[in-house]
């Protein structure tokens, strides 16, 4: 259905641009984790979320 909607020339643009578009969302949510309080994420992590817990 999202062929009859795109052209092929915007498909093949698509294709091309996917890996950049790939790194860059990586790099956006690197950086989103490191502006916001990164340990409050990382507890969503499973294999991390039991490293920042403290006793109180």
């Amino acid at each position: 259905m999202l062929s009859k909607l795109v052209a092929p020339r915007y498909r093949q643009q698509l294709r091309n641009w996917m890996p950049s578009m790939a790194t860059w969302c990586s790099v956006g949510v690197v950086g989103m984790i490191w502006v916001t309080d990164w340990k409050l994420i990382l507890n969503y992590v499973p294999w991390i979320n039991g490293k920042f817990r403290t006793d109180n």
